[in-house]
């Protein structure tokens, strides 16, 4: 079903992370058994949109959500685009296909006295793993970075003399952010520790006790494990604290397009859902300096 072009396609040209391509291949792969089993199709560019809005039923039937079932049409969307490119097929079987209704997200960042309450845990590392752990936190909070991007840093990305970090980001695009000088003494005291467990002279930053690269499950259960014990909100993740890092900055009036370089987003719009927590402080100022407002 063309798969190995398409995903060289995704990687090469689209610079797509593996987590991504990796997303892709499944939807397709199960997009196509449902295919050969349900109509008996042996290629994917035999497709018409009834097969499709069939397996969308199919999904929707099985108690999938709205986001998931479009975000697995969008994998079908960019593959039938790439046949259409290369000439296998005359028409693309989602020209017309309208996304499902999916209620708003709204991400509820942790309060300033919940990430403090958390540096306030760490404030005492005195070993590796805590050190460590405290340097995930920070960086998280500090930078704004993804998770994987978190991940995929690089001993060589941290500058010391330029108090900066390189990120790179989606689609291989870097980024430079600035370091503060907490996080930096923070970094410098972690290296001492893990010059004790980098038994494979890895070019990563964080490692594992073990001297291997830490991977997304590690990550997540270090947020979940110290935030559990400061925040009471339901969803406790790196991303809400990347949420928090843009929140806070918007809050103290930092400007929409620098909090956007600083999140390596690629239009403004993805930065722009982070300014509804600004309407209560909004409303707090406009109270306060109106003319017109009651004291």
């Amino acid at each position: 079903m063309l798969l190995s072009p398409f995903i060289d396609y995704l990687s090469l040209e689209k610079k797509y992370s593996a987590h991504t391509i990796t997303a892709y291949k499944k939807d397709l792969e199960t997009f196509f058994e449902f295919g050969k089993e349900t109509f008996e199709i042996s290629n994917l560019a035999e497709v018409n949109y009834p097969i499709v809005r069939s397996w969308i039923v199919t999904l929707v039937d099985s108690g999938i959500s709205n986001r998931t079932v479009n975000r697995k049409i969008s994998s079908l969307k960019t593959y039938y685009k790439f046949l259409l490119k290369i000439g296998e097929i005359v028409e693309n079987p989602l020209a017309k296909h309208k996304a499902l209704k999916t209620s708003k997200k709204i991400q509820v960042p942790f309060s300033e006295t919940e990430i403090n309450s958390v540096l306030e845990m760490l404030k005492y590392a005195n070993d590796f793993e805590s050190f460590r752990n405290k340097l995930i936190v920070e960086l998280f909070y500090s930078t704004g970075m993804r998770r994987a991007e978190l991940i995929n840093l690089k001993l060589s990305d941290i500058s010391e003399v330029k108090k900066t970090i390189k990120v790179l980001g989606k689609r291989k695009k870097e980024r430079i952010i600035p370091l503060l000088s907490s996080v930096l003494e923070t970094v410098v005291a972690y290296l001492k520790f893990r010059e004790d467990v980098d038994v494979n002279n890895s070019t990563f930053l964080l490692l594992t006790s073990k001297g291997e690269p830490i991977y997304e499950t590690l990550v997540y259960r270090v947020i979940t494990a110290y935030f559990e014990m400061a925040s009471v909100k339901l969803k406790k993740s790196p991303h809400i604290l990347r949420h928090s890092f843009a929140t806070h900055l918007l809050n103290e009036g930092a400007e929409l397009n620098a909090v956007k370089e600083l999140l390596g987003h690629s239009s403004l719009a993805s930065t722009q859902v982070y300014t509804h927590n600004n309407i209560a402080k909004l409303k707090e100022v406009y109270r306060g300096a109106h003319p017109r407002t009651s004291k």
